[in-house]
């Protein structure tokens, strides 16, 4: 492993088992949150987990650009990337519900080299390097094997921002799999993929921040991500589809025959 990308995991695995210390720590208890501009909640456990990780993250690489939710771009002008959510799955959280988790990606020069996801009620750290293959605190994993119609999808639980397309991806879909979960946690569903225990997960509005750690990591499990049109992902997607792989082909044509324009999401 390159020493530069070790260096960072370690502290990204780190920050993450502490930011979620203090999820649970905070779990159930009254706290307050407000309401964005795109009607996504925040609430002010998210912001202190940022306002002690970035410092943290610039204290031992001061070179490194961070990019997190709540405060968007800053730090030096290095060629590595933090991309960080503290608290993914804000809304089951403010609601009591234990579906969250942290996220940390490190990129270099454009590229996602290294993804950390805690989900700390669960006691796990999912974590992968590029090109090394993805874990479950110290235990390789590798996503399933099952076919479509065996399989267990996860689907973009904002519905609501547009019903008609996303509905009629869904009636098709679930006519062809064996059951469907919406978690309202990004990296809840990723994990799960990664793992084994769901086989795929298309999402039409995620930002970075909530799928750069767990798209690698499902890639170094053995599965396949893509745009939702079957581009390849990067820094600037926004909609994606993930899959152990063996229908993933079947998935993408779905969606060229209900959705033929990309405008239309």
């Amino acid at each position: 492993m390159n020493s530069e990308i070790e260096t960072r995991l370690n502290l990204a695995k780190d920050l993450s088992i502490k930011a979620g210390e203090i999820l649970i720590s905070n779990f159930g208890k009254n706290f307050s949150f407000e309401k964005k501009e795109d009607g996504s909640l925040v609430s002010e456990i998210d912001v202190e987990i940022e306002k002690w990780v970035i410092p943290e993250i610039r204290r031992n690489f001061p070179e490194d650009v961070i990019l997190s939710e709540e405060s968007q771009k800053n730090g030096g002008d290095g060629v590595f990337l933090w991309v960080i959510d503290p608290l993914d799955g804000t809304h089951n959280y403010i609601k009591g519900i234990n579906l969250f988790g942290s996220s940390f990606a490190i990129c270099r020069q454009g590229f996602v080299q290294a993804g950390v996801i805690n989900l700390p009620v669960r006691g796990e750290v999912f974590w992968a390097v590029k090109g090394e293959g993805a874990y479950c605190n110290s235990r390789k994993i590798c996503v399933s094997e099952r076919k479509l119609k065996d399989s267990t999808m996860i689907f973009d639980s904002s519905i609501g921002k547009n019903p008609e397309k996303l509905l009629k991806v869904l009636d098709i879909l679930s006519r062809k799999v064996f059951n469907i979960r919406m978690f309202g946690s990004s990296v809840w569903g990723l994990c799960e993929i990664a793992r084994g225990g769901a086989e795929f997960e298309i999402e039409f509005f995620d930002r970075l921040w909530d799928f750069a750690a767990g798209l690698l990591i499902i890639e170094e499990a053995g599965g396949k991500a893509t745009t939702l049109f079957g581009e390849k992902w990067s820094l600037e997607t926004q909609g994606y589809v993930v899959s152990n792989g063996i229908f993933h082909d079947e998935i993408l044509s779905i969606f060229k025959k209900t959705l033929t324009e990309k405008s239309s999401l």
